[in-house]
């Protein structure tokens, strides 16, 4: 089977699912598993992924465990030892408060012949919520709400929450000491920092106040006295503690590289361009249909048939009050920047399965789609402007819709040219 035979939306579709595939915990934790304790094997966690991570682990460990993992919403998954609770993404809730609390006290309950097992990914910021002292729930909703709209990439936004926590920045391993502690990680953010995936709970990092507050005032959140007071309170050493390991088991650029394989199998050249794409959704799209236009053009840089790939965590800084998350916000720039230019189609998916709070991973598009609009009377300007990607893609069937895929190395875009 040859990209010849396939049509552009199953050429896209079958790159994403490659990608997908290998952001999948299965298997990812042979040979990287420690020696089994004295004493016995905590396993506590949070994230999209950390449900799948936790039954993988199981899979693996073949000895005795416990523990807390929590997940959002619709992603949780059957495990036999390990408990799952699910909470609220990406505003946190009360199970999630309850559900970090519950954590926080398995790793103080550790002792020293005790193996801590620490399961992270994505979405944990939000999942692994404890407001640091003097701060309630609704202000970290509060908080959280202010970032989402803010447009501020996922490390500033780490940032601010590591600050205002109780369980995040290092917090989580010190209460873990002096237990041992294996993390594995998941990663979904670009650049796969181990101190920004989740907020870093078990990765320790010196706390400062003052970077943490100009971020806030640079990306327009409101600094209140309390949550100044609370910043500066909030401290925590960025010592490493002894005995803690770091495992990095699925990122952005495996999903890559596996789509770069699939399109080589499938006969097209592939050329990635990058697994930690930042900004502005729709100002990033304009520069990806420049890269595509060229090659189109000029055979610059890969010669036709030819995909495009990238990854990382675009941002959509709300002015509308549509439907959509930044995968359709990319795509939607996309395609209006492209303007129906022959021969270009693509696809951009969040890896999972979420776009935003919506019930798809993404969407898709050829050639036809302005054309297709045009004659339903759509103007894909007019959805732009109100963030409302989702509706559009809705409307001309082009939706990606996997239901939660309980893995996260964040976005997949693929832009094929024939």
């Amino acid at each position: 089977m040859t990209s010849a035979t396939l049509s552009d939306r199953d050429i896209l579709l079958a790159l994403f699912d490659a990608g997908l595939a290998a952001a999948l915990p299965e298997g990812k934790f042979k040979d990287r598993l420690p020696a089994p304790p004295k004493g016995r094997t905590i396993v506590i966690g949070a994230g999209k992924a950390s449900a799948r991570m936790a039954r993988a682990f199981e899979e693996e460990w073949g000895h005795p465990c416990e523990g807390l993992i929590v997940t959002r919403y619709g992603h949780g998954c059957e495990t036999r030892h390990i408990e799952i609770v699910e909470a609220s993404h990406p505003v946190p809730d009360q199970a999630g408060l309850d559900a970090a609390r519950r954590i926080l006290e398995l790793a103080k309950g550790a002792g020293p012949d005790d193996l801590v097992v620490c399961l992270m990914s994505g979405g944990a910021s939000s999942l692994l919520t404890m407001p640091a002292e003097g701060l309630t729930l609704a202000d970290k909703q509060a908080l959280n709400n202010a970032l989402l709209k803010s447009g501020a990439p996922i490390g500033v936004m780490n940032q601010v929450r590591k600050s205002l926590s109780a369980i995040k920045g290092g917090r989580l391993a010190a209460a873990i000491a002096p237990a041992r502690a294996v993390t594995y990680l998941i990663s979904d953010v670009p650049g796969d920092d181990p101190a920004t995936i989740g907020s870093g709970p078990t990765i320790p990092e010196a706390s400062d106040p003052e970077g943490v507050l100009g971020l806030m005032r640079a990306w327009g959140i409101e600094v209140t006295d309390k949550l100044e007071q609370v910043i500066r309170a909030n401290t925590v050493p960025g010592d490493a503690l002894p005995g803690q390991e770091v495992h990095m088991i699925a990122t952005p650029m495996m999903a890559l590289k596996a789509a770069e394989a699939k399109a080589r199998e499938l006969g097209i050249t592939p050329l990635i361009l990058g697994d930690a794409i930042e900004g502005e959704a729709r100002e990033a799209a304009i520069v990806f249909a420049g890269i595509a236009n060229c090659t189109a053009s000029h055979g610059l840089p890969a010669a036709a048939p030819c995909v495009l790939l990238s990854g990382g965590e675009t941002t959509v800084t709300v002015r509308g009050k549509g439907r959509g998350g930044r995968s359709v916000e990319f795509l939607l720039a996309l395609a209006i920047a492209l303007k129906g230019r022959p021969g270009i189609s693509a696809v951009s998916c969040d890896t999972d399965g979420v776009d935003g709070t919506e019930d798809n991973a993404g969407a898709w598009f050829d050639a036809a789609i302005l054309e297709e609009a045009a004659a339903r009377g759509l103007k894909p300007a007019d959805y732009l402007a109100n963030n409302d990607g989702y509706s559009f893609f809705s409307a001309l069937d082009r939706l990606v819709i996997t239901g939660p895929t309980l893995t996260n190395v964040n976005d997949f875009r693929a832009i094929l040219v024939r």
